[in-house]
């Protein structure tokens, strides 16, 4: 295929709605969506949350700031804890250890939003998505206006930071997605390589400058990638907080998808 085929974002309208009739920019019948990871960059999948659902979701989030987890310093904050940010500040045990009530905190502030990222994944692989064992469910990041992230960007990385050694080894499908709850006032949006991970952590020279596109979210709407792509949240201007809503999945059997966050 085409190179510069790949360098894309597709659009997926129907995915959580009954469609009439396959398009030609959908994924073929019978193939489940996250195929088209092979063809492109990102999916988009827009409206995951209606106006009215996001705008209660926002609010939920907000009430809860008592209740967020801070990492990196107050750099960002969660809603319910992530792998990702314990792993790399050495609190692994905490994130094991409060799994359940992480749980517990996101449904009593945000009631359904980790059955509806479960719902998402399963619409993408065409398979059963079902909590991992021992790990914290779906859960919401805040990246504060004026903080590191807003001035500097993300971490160039992949998420391959949750994967076993067997799943790495044998590079067994994994995928993230991202719901917008609340943009930011400009920008904020993915920066997607042409790089999958080889082994490396750490992105080299050669990877940044690989060919590279900034996908854009909308409200409510999910970006999903394939969690071996390099990638980087950008940074964002203005007052407003971007708050999105994530889960990791990978698959441990054929059409069995487990998910965290």
């Amino acid at each position: 295929m085409p190179a510069e085929r790949r360098a894309s974002v597709l659009r997926l309208d129907s995915l959580l709605r009954p469609s009439p009739s396959p398009s030609a920019s959908s994924p073929c019948a019978g193939s489940p969506p996250i195929d088209a990871l092979d063809r492109h960059f990102a999916l988009e999948i827009p409206r995951v949350f209606s106006e009215p659902e996001r705008a209660a979701l926002i609010a939920g989030v907000r009430a809860a700031r008592a209740e967020w987890t801070a990492d990196f310093g107050g750099e960002q904050f969660s809603l319910g804890r992530a792998f990702y940010t314990h792993l790399e500040t050495g609190r692994s045990r905490l994130y094991f250890a409060d799994a359940a009530a992480s749980d517990a905190r996101v449904e009593r502030h945000l009631p359904g939003l980790q059955r509806r990222m479960r719902e998402l994944v399963a619409a993408l692989t065409g398979g059963l998505a079902q909590p991992r064992r021992g790990f914290c469910g779906p859960g919401v990041h805040i990246f504060p206006a004026g903080e590191k992230v807003a001035r500097e960007g993300g971490v160039v990385h992949f998420d391959t930071e949750g994967l076993s050694d067997y799943h790495l080894a044998r590079r067994l499908r994994a995928i993230t997605a991202v719901v917008m709850l609340d943009l930011p006032e400009a920008d904020g949006g993915l920066k997607l390589w042409d790089v999958l991970y080889d082994g490396r952590d750490d992105a080299t020279d050669e990877a940044r400058a690989a060919r590279s596109l900034v996908a854009r979210y909308s409200p409510g709407g999910a970006l999903v990638i394939d969690s071996y792509r390099l990638h980087q949240i950008q940074p964002f201007p203005g007052d407003r907080d971007r708050i999105s809503a994530t889960v990791h999945a990978a698959e441990i059997d054929r059409g069995r998808w487990e998910t965290w966050f």
